[in-house]
């Protein structure tokens, strides 16, 4: 990958265009009237009961929400007033987010004592669109185009987590309105965290005291009690595989794992990476066959740095649709309580995913 074409949007933010061999990008002057961004947007706020951060993000109130695919602000604009992508066209591109959860450098403080704790929303938010096409997705992407994504989320993740004050690189996607997305083109967002989020934390300790108690990596175990097991495996090649979780917590949910231990995207190798971007396409492909309609979902890229030496890179997919007419809702026990009750067995959906 040739390294991407660096741009400045009207308020300042940073855009940057990943391009397939062959194709130049040709940005225009952004010539939107956008206001001046604020010095600190967002607010990081300690909920004592938790022990866990919580973002503050009241400018996110008014965000794009669901335009019409003509005023589609993801979609190319080659007049420079119309879109957050100044370009007749493009392939790959990633720029930081208009509305952040998280911005700036400030340092987050370390709770202690009494009293109400807050500190500015530091980090950094980015968006990452697919593709130029409107009505795409990431499952219809050729797989060079879909390499190129990897490759996008790749280069931020290492550019990301070189800054200081980032503590977590944090890749997803959200696609269909059922998840809450209000911007339909095909994108993904990347968030630079200055804490490490209370999930992944939550998973280091696992890993901690597995390695403490049996002397080995607890991921690396998992995945082999689900190879061994097999019955929830989905897809397995030489470099990856893909099974349904055992105790899975969504009606669709997949797991995507290398067959070697790494920690983040940057430590794989260029074949390990063809591999991971035609498995994770395929398995997109067959969530939407799953039904009549494209199946909503969320894909969490699991990152841990070289500090964490216990953490393992892999893919969560997961989708609230638990039926061709269902959705599931986290009601009370997940949201209040974090105990996800299941209406499927992870074993029928792996074998359903097999059959597709």
């Amino acid at each position: 990958m040739t390294a991407p074409t660096r741009w400045t949007l009207a308020d300042g933010r940073d855009l940057l265009f990943f391009a397939l061999p062959g194709h130049t990008p040709a940005p225009v002057a952004d010539r939107r009237p956008l206001p001046p961004r604020p010095a600190d947007p967002t607010q990081l706020r300690f909920d004592r009961a938790t022990g866990q951060w919580v973002i503050i993000a009241a400018g996110r109130q008014d965000r794009t929400y669901k335009p019409p695919a003509e005023a589609c602000p993801l979609c190319p604009g080659p007049t420079g007033l119309t879109s957050e992508v100044p370009a007749a066209d493009y392939d790959v591109v990633v720029f930081e987010n208009r509305f952040p959860s998280l911005a700036g450098a400030a340092a987050v403080p370390t709770p202690d004592g009494d009293g109400f704790v807050a500190a500015p929303g530091s980090g950094r938010c980015e968006v990452i669109c697919f593709s130029a096409d409107h009505a795409g997705s990431f499952a219809d992407l050729p797989l060079a185009h879909a390499r190129l994504v990897v490759d996008a989320w790749r280069h931020r993740t290492a550019d990301l987590l070189a800054r200081p004050g980032i503590a977590q690189v944090f890749c997803f996607e959200n696609r269909g309105e059922e998840i809450g997305v209000t911007l339909a083109h095909p994108h993904g967002q990347i968030y630079g965290y200055p804490y490490v989020t209370p999930r992944t934390a939550a998973m280091l300790e696992q890993a901690r005291a597995h390695r403490t108690s049996h002397g080995h990596n607890l991921f690396a175990d998992l995945l082999a009690a689900e190879v061994t097991e097999g019955i929830r495996v989905v897809l397995r090649n030489e470099w990856f595989t893909a099974f349904v979780p055992f105790a899975a917590r969504w009606p669709v949910e997949v797991h995507l794992y290398p067959n070697r231990m790494v920690h983040n995207l940057t430590e794989l190798t260029d074949t390990e990476l063809d591999a991971f971007t035609a498995m994770y396409r395929e398995l997109l492909a067959r969530f939407d066959r799953l039904y009549d309609a494209p199946l909503p979902y969320m894909a969490a890229l699991h990152q841990y740095t070289a500090a964490q030496p216990d953490g393992y890179f892999h893919v969560e997919l997961m989708s609230i649709r638990r039926s061709a007419t269902k959705l599931k809702y986290l009601a009370a026990s997940e949201s209040a309580m974090d105990a996800f009750i299941v209406d499927v067995t992870p074993e029928a959906v792996a074998a359903r995913l097999r059959e597709l």
